[in-house]
């Protein structure tokens, strides 16, 4: 997984989808799309944080007051701590499992880099959408917010990347398992527009944006870089529910049995 260093970056996450394959989408819609009569796309990803969370709150429904459960991960050993109440809260080891208000800028920090002890980032996320899962399940389901080794090394060398996460279309999606917290992500290119890109593939979520200002006091930002610090929902992390013994048991040797047909045809055709 290479990325090109490029004045700016934007990686979409493509859930279910190959990063090999996505690359070959991508140039398929941008194909269809060229022979269709030109459209004003209204939003894009370069708006400043914020620009896109307002527009969707204007829509009403159940965006406002939602906090969407978010897990921010990044590399082994580095840690997290959001802008609360006008100040960076104690670093926790990622990931990171909180409930962010839609359409609000949240700032926070990276620190305990791996391979650039002493330095430290502060990306924003922006959350424009929400999941919609089983009531009283809401924590078990939240947006993966992945800061991977190569953005964060392109952040550090002065890069801004724009990731958009969202929802890929059941009707487009590869049929491709996946392990459960790997997340694939492709790069739409310099000069692209990657909230279009992503509307057109899914449903976009979240916007992060990794690089661009700093503080001038690492220790004490000012108010107008943390920016507004919308309040935070703290979620303890769910236990997943496990199989009784009897029916773990039924489930090892279920694949044995399904097995046994095929297997004793094998043996008589090579008889």
């Amino acid at each position: 997984m290479s990325t090109v260093p490029q004045p700016r970056q934007a990686a979409l996450n493509v859930p279910l989808v190959l990063s090999s394959l996505a690359s070959v989408l991508l140039s398929c819609v941008v194909v269809a799309t060229a022979q269709q009569p030109p459209v004003h796309y209204q939003f894009n990803g370069s708006e400043p944080p914020g620009a896109i969370g307002s527009w969707q709150l204007q829509r009403g429904g159940p965006l406002p007051g939602y906090f969407q459960p978010v897990e921010i991960r990044a590399p082994q050993g580095a840690s997290i701590s959001l802008a609360v109440a006008g100040t960076f809260e104690h670093e926790q080891p990622a990931p990171v499992l909180v409930g962010l208000l839609v359409g609000q800028v949240y700032r926070f920090r990276v620190t305990n880099i791996p391979l650039a002890e002493g330095r430290e980032l502060f990306p924003t996320l922006e959350i424009i959408d929400r999941l919609y899962p089983p009531c009283g399940q809401e924590a078990r389901f939240p947006i993966p917010i992945e800061l991977t080794a190569d953005e964060l090394r392109l952040a550090l060398d002065g890069h801004l990347v724009t990731r958009v996460i969202y929802i890929e279309d059941p009707k487009m999606a590869l049929p491709q398992a996946l392990k459960r917290d790997e997340q694939p992500w492709f790069d739409a290119g310099p000069g692209t527009n990657p909230l279009l890109v992503a509307d057109t593939l899914g449903r976009p979520m979240a916007i992060l944006r990794i690089g661009g200002r700093l503080p001038a006091d690492g220790a004490s930002p000012e108010p107008s870089f943390l920016g507004q610090c919308p309040p935070v929902l703290k979620f303890r992390r769910p236990v997943e529910p496990t199989l009784p013994p009897q029916e773990i048991q039924y489930e090892a040797q279920r694949p044995q049995r399904l097995l046994q047909p095929a297997t004793f045809n094998d043996r008589a055709g090579s008889e």
